[in-house]
Formats: C-alpha cells, sequence, structure tokens
C-alpha cells in the first residue's frame, strides 16, 4: 500500500483546510485508517481514525474543529479542519492503524506527508 497526503499550506488562524490522503491496495475498504501529526520537536500524535464503515474518533485537542472522513470508492482518506489554531502547526500523515488490546498504533507504511503551518 502506498499512501499519498495532499493538501497542506498556510492558513490563517480561524481558517479551514481539508487534507487528503489517496491510497493504493485492494485492502483499503477495510482497513482502519488514522492521520497523525509531528509538530516541530515533538512526538507524532494520532490526531483521528476511521474504521472501513466510517466510525471515526478524533483527540479531544481537536474534538469540535476537525472531521475525519473516506470515501472508499476512491480509496481517499479525508481531513477537514476547521477553527485551525497555532497549535495545530505540523506535518500530517496518514496511515493505517491496528488494535492491540490496549491502544492504537500504526501498522502500515507512512506516506509523504503535508506541511499545515497556521501563523497570521
Amino acid at each position: 500500500v502506498q499512501l499519498q497526503a495532499s493538501g497542506g499550506g498556510l492558513e490563517q488562524p480561524g481558517g479551514s483546510l481539508r487534507l487528503s490522503c489517496a491510497a493504493s491496495g485492494s485492502i483499503f475498504s477495510t482497513a482502519v485508517m488514522a492521520w497523525y501529526r509531528q509538530a516541530p520537536g515533538k512526538q507524532r500524535e494520532l490526531v483521528a481514525r476511521i474504521t472501513g464503515g466510517g466510525s471515526a474518533k478524533v483527540a479531544d485537542s481537536v474534538k469540535g474543529r476537525f472531521t475525519i472522513s473516506r470515501d472508499n470508492a476512491k480509496n481517499t482518506v479525508y481531513l477537514q479542519m476547521n477553527s485551525l489554531k497555532p497549535e495545530d502547526t505540523a506535518v500530517y500523515y496518514c496511515t493505517r492503524v491496528s488494535y492491540n488490546g490496549n491502544a492504537w498504533f500504526p501498522s502500515g507504511v507512512w506516506g509523504q506527508g503535508t506541511l499545515v503551518t497556521v501563523s497570521s
């Protein structure tokens, strides 16, 4: 499976961006997909995840502002980001995730991320 994230850029605080992640591979429709982000000097963190059937979960830090969705026909997962804050500045990545009974962890390849910069 190959992943290609896009849609990042420079946005002002309070603005919106929509990220896309195009995946190749026949297992996409059943895979739990997720968006991660990594800010400068910080560890990569899980932002949102979504099952093949569309059940979604977002991190508390972005709840009410970010929405994850997917289009299985297009092998694409999206991250709609509204009310952006400077602390959302990071490189955003998508990947497949799995659950080990305790936590979700990345279980697929890491595609090229897309940089989101929130600044006035």
